[in-house]
């Protein structure tokens, strides 16, 4: 079925930020859209308000008969959704074109020019700080990102005139594979997802058959200190990039008063007095990669000062919610050792002379039973460090992986506390705390609200 012959679309797991990014996209364009998930949130309420029809029972009964048509019906699902799901078996045996996320993201780059960020870490940020670029020059774009922007309150800019999208290349269950790039980024290659890859060798091998997707007269822009080795067709130039050296880097960096400057050093051209409008250290080599694709594909000196001046973040990617001189509260999904032992770097740099203490809520069994050595490394950056039972997500529990084997190697001198997620709350009230940051991709978020209104309250 052709973008074109498409005339309803259904969701099963429409609740997903992934999910519902691609049912806005649809939606602008005048389509039939509805789907099922298994929870009401606010962003599905968001979603019902703009059109979308949602129900939230099992039942092929539920099902738009607009959606019915195999003809003209899409029908997109998340893996999180279990094969034997009555609706995903209904259009799977009446001949319905059924397609995860990842497949329509793949159709897009197809009928656009994909911009697409892919790495362990740091593509949310550096895709949303790139769309943004993009969106405020002259070129525009579309994207679909894997956060909610702090700019458009939403993971998903629409364009009538572009043809260029903004992709976050997800490597979860091999996702990315279905892309076809035009341009691309890769940020990072620390091993994760080991339950997907088994090995760190399987997981390099992904990104390096990722490379072999993008297409003639594109261009792949690296990070320096990658373990893999990309594989690119004929015509498709590679670049380098990190925060002090490569074909794009910075240079002139000046931490101060809360902000942050420097230059942008390009092959193409050097653009000087570039100042952050969300000022933290590892955002420097974010918004280079950012800045590196948006320039490749024309955006001007002016509109990349201008797109980073006004760049305010992403939703739980070290995002501030209290900063003043008494206490510093952020939350930041930093889920890998690499992304907990970033946020305790960039925090010290920013803050040198407080006391700095993560909350940190484990993601997944089998990602701590893997690395619970290196998240101890990394936490052991922290002056005090809070670790709550393990978030299982999609998972069963494993025998013998608790937080605890985190605990027990943390470093000594470390303040240290175990405590259970519900008594969260009750520890932010009875212990003064200075730099406060609430670590994980888990549900601990939620407690942020009350965590923040707490320390409001205090002196």
């Amino acid at each position: 079925m052709e973008l074109k012959d498409i005339k309803a679309v259904y969701f099963i797991g429409a609740g997903g930020i992934g999910m519902s990014a691609i049912a806005r996209y649809f939606m602008k364009r005048g389509l039939v859209v509805a789907g099922y998930d298994k929870t009401p949130s606010n962003l599905t309420h968001q979603l019902e308000k703009e059109g979308m029809v949602i129900h939230y029972e099992e039942d092929v009964a539920e099902i738009p008969h607009a959606c019915k048509n195999p003809k003209t019906t899409l029908v997109v699902y998340t893996p999180a959704v279990p094969s034997q799901h009555q609706e995903l078996v209904f259009f799977r045996e009446n001949g319905f074109e059924v397609e995860k996320r990842a497949q329509v993201l793949g159709r897009l780059t197809q009928a656009h020019r994909g911009l697409c960020f892919a790495g362990t870490h740091g593509k949310t940020t550096t895709s949303t700080m790139c769309a943004h670029i993009m969106h405020q020059s002259h070129l525009d774009c579309n994207a679909f990102l894997g956060g909610i922007s702090k700019n458009y309150g939403t993971n998903y800019i629409l364009s009538d005139t572009s043809d260029f999208v903004v992709i976050e290349a997800d490597e979860f269950d091999r996702s990315f594979h279905w892309l076809r790039p035009w341009m691309s980024v890769i940020t990072s290659t620390d091993a994760d997802h080991l339950d997907i890859y088994g090995t760190e060798k399987a997981y390099l091998e992904s990104f390096r058959h990722y490379t072999e997707l993008i297409q003639p007269g594109g261009a792949l822009v690296l990070h320096t200190d990658l373990a893999m080795h990309e594989h690119v067709q004929e015509g498709v130039k590679v670049y380098s990039y990190s925060r002090d050296k490569g074909d794009f880097h910075a240079e002139n960096i000046v931490i101060e008063n809360g902000e942050i400057t420097f230059d942008f050093v390009s092959s193409v051209e050097t653009v000087r007095g570039i100042s952050l409008g969300q000022p933290i250290p590892i955002n420097i080599e974010n918004s280079v990669a950012a800045m590196a694709i948006a320039q490749l594909n024309g955006c001007t000196a002016e509109e990349l000062r201008y797109g980073m001046r006004t760049y305010s973040g992403v939703d739980r990617r070290f995002d501030f919610k209290i900063k003043n001189d008494k206490h510093v509260l952020l939350s930041d999904y930093g889920h890998h050792p690499k992304e907990v032992l970033q946020s305790a770097k960039s925090l010290k740099e920013l803050f040198p002379n407080r006391k700095i203490t993560a909350i940190f809520q484990p993601h997944l069994y089998t990602r701590t039973r893997d690395f619970y050595q290196d998240f101890a490394h990394a936490l052991s950056n922290f002056d005090e460090v809070v670790l709550t039972e393990i978030y299982p997500a999609r998972e069963a529990p494993i025998e013998g992986v608790t937080s605890k084997l985190i605990y027990d190697n943390l470093a000594t001198g470390v303040e240290k506390h175990l405590i259970e997620k519900k008594d969260v709350l009750a520890f932010v009230k009875q212990h003064d705390t200075d730099v406060l940051v609430i670590l994980g991709a888990g549900n601990l978020d939620n407690d942020v609200p009350q965590i923040a209104q707490i320390i409001n309250q205090k002196p």
